[in-house]
């Protein structure tokens, strides 16, 4: 079957997205980049909230090297997988983890890919789906969500908020109210907690970000 231009578009840009975040975490330090967080407070909270079953299955997208699964590690969650496109950054958070990095399984891939990543009562997000400026990406997103998250599980997705840049690492993103990503994400889910949240990023510039919180119908 021939491939056709809309796809030829379609993986030309993710091939870019993939050098593009291997660069960023080849060359830069984790606490230079503008999402940096010593302690991604809000992420933990929802989670802690929303998933409490130390058992529950729970997905990082893109995580780079967020000290996300650190924290959780910490609060005593076991059923721990991140998912990155870039894999000098995973390689970083393994080596920073030391021997608790056996506790995680680790996939090197694209969220928007086809391969197998399993099945989540937990799937984050903090600062993916805001690079997914165009629409055919953001359907695949949906997809891979909805396929990926079980019966009453929640999806917990952040992005940069109405007020915030208009673009992030020097790609373009689209800006969320609550409102808006709840309909971009909602076919299938309720919202179940929506903040607006201020990060201050190492240079001291504050940013607006949209965390909303969907459960999954049983």
């Amino acid at each position: 079957m021939p491939v056709s231009t809309r796809d030829h578009r379609r993986d030309h840009r993710r091939d870019r997205w993939r050098d593009h975040w291997r660069e960023v975490w080849r060359d830069r330090a984790e606490d230079s980049v503008s999402w940096y967080e010593p302690t991604p407070a809000r992420s933990l909270e929802l989670i802690a909230a929303l998933a409490p079953d130390r058992h529950a299955a729970i997905l990082d997208v893109g995580g780079g090297e967020s000290r996300l699964v650190d924290g959780l590690i910490a609060e005593g969650y076991h059923d721990l997988t991140v998912l990155d496109i870039a894999e000098p950054a995973l390689e970083q958070v393994r080596a920073r983890l030391g021997a608790s990095a056996d506790q995680v399984r680790w996939i090197v891939g694209d969220v928007l890919g086809s391969e197998t990543i399993g099945s989540f009562d937990l799937w984050h997000d903090r600062a993916v789906f805001h690079f997914l400026v165009d629409a055919e990406d953001r359907d695949d997103y949906r997809r891979r969500l909805h396929g990926a998250l079980r019966p009453g599980g929640v999806a917990v997705v952040a992005t940069f908020g109405a007020h915030a840049p208009q673009e992030c690492s020097g790609l373009p993103v689209r800006r969320y109210t609550a409102a808006e990503l709840v309909e971009e994400l909602g076919d299938g889910v309720v919202c179940a907690r929506a903040v607006t949240d201020v990060h201050r990023t190492p240079n001291g510039v504050d940013q607006e970000f949209t965390f909303v919180a969907m459960r999954r119908d049983p």
